[in-house]
């Protein structure tokens, strides 16, 4: 089979198409052939070299993939059946024609969607869901402040929030991004590159800050999130886009808030809890996703590349140009 791969660390300019042996499902497995899979962050850490896959997971990149069910390994308990139309997050291995899941990771693509749509949902989707309501406790009118907004976490998180009838407030770095926010419901938005994102908050809540924040930042915005956290407010930190380096009185100012700093990483839970998540999304979010449903979520695709442009996409990720999700489609 087809699979991005890349020899060694470095640039987009590494990656290229390879073929290598297509996997078979063990105990437990499904084999899934791959229709599209989805571009993260993680991707691009992962051909860097700064982000090594869990030990046992595929070492080709891809952390989601949508397609259709293609075999099944022995002790599969027949919930699933050749060419049913499926979704999941992965460790690994979601950028090759062909993936092997463990039955139980397996989701349902929800009815009249496309496997280019169903690819952008499981793993922005997931990590939304687990931080707000795994590790930060979301409760209605509360007020969340999503950096990142027009990502593909971003843009499933202001409508989980929605859903969950809080408040959702973002940043972003263009207009543009920001007016992509708001139809996906945020209530307020702020460009952190020319204004000060957290005056604009506490003058939007009224002074009295956020409960939560989801912050894939880290460095350059610790110093206004505390200033716009709300008392006994939340911090979620899922990523360091622009490290992790802290110089300041970052311990006293969180102690005169009372307020909590959480962090997370999806890829490294252990399978247990993974599995649990991904049981209650499907259970209180996925249907949602079908036509007729009020409120209708959307997976947003920013673009297309087929997997031969591999490298294109990882260029265009890396200048911050998408909105939404960047798809990959794997050959027919």
């Amino acid at each position: 089979m087809l699979a991005a791969y890349f020899d060694c660390p470095g640039g987009p300019e590494n990656l290229y198409v390879k073929e290598v042996m297509k996997p078979h499902p063990g105990e437990g497995e499904v084999l899934v052939k791959v229709s599209a899979s989805a571009l993260n962050r993680a991707d691009l850490l992962q051909r860097r070299g700064k982000y090594p896959p869990p030990k046992g997971a595929s070492d080709i990149l891809g952390l989601e993939a949508a397609g259709s069910v293609a075999g099944l390994g022995p002790g599969c308990k027949g919930r699933w059946k050749i060419g049913d139309a499926v979704m999941a997050l992965l460790s690994g291995g979601g950028q090759a024609e062909y993936v092997t899941v463990p039955e139980g990771y397996l989701m349902p693509v929800p009815n009249d969607m496309t496997f280019i749509q169903a690819a952008a949902i499981p793993e922005a989707w997931l990590t939304a869901f687990q931080l707000l309501h795994f590790v930060g406790k979301i409760q209605k009118g509360e007020r969340v402040l999503i950096h990142a907004g027009a990502s593909g976490v971003g843009m499933a998180a202001i409508q989980l929030v929605r859903l969950a009838k809080a408040i959702p407030i973002v940043t972003a770095g263009t207009q543009e991004k920001l007016k992509a926010t708001a139809n996906a419901g945020a209530a307020a938005g702020f460009n952190y590159k020319n204004e000060d994102f957290s005056k604009q908050v506490l003058a939007f809540t009224q002074g009295s800050g956020v409960d939560i924040i989801l912050d894939c930042v880290g460095h350059s915005h610790w110093e206004k999130n505390l200033n716009c956290l709300s008392t006994d407010g939340r911090w979620i930190i899922y990523g360091l886009l622009s490290g992790g380096e802290v110089h300041g009185d970052l311990l006293a100012r969180l102690l005169s808030k009372r307020a909590s700093i959480h962090t997370s990483l999806l890829r490294s839970r252990d399978k247990e809890a993974s599995n649990g998540y991904q049981q209650s999304f499907t259970a209180n979010v996925l249907p949602y996703f079908s036509g007729g449903t009020s409120p209708h979520l959307q997976p947003l695709v920013d673009s297309v590349y087929p997997l031969h442009e591999i490298a294109e996409a990882h260029r265009i990720m890396e200048e911050n140009k998408n909105i939404g999700k960047i798809v990959i489609e794997m050959p027919v």
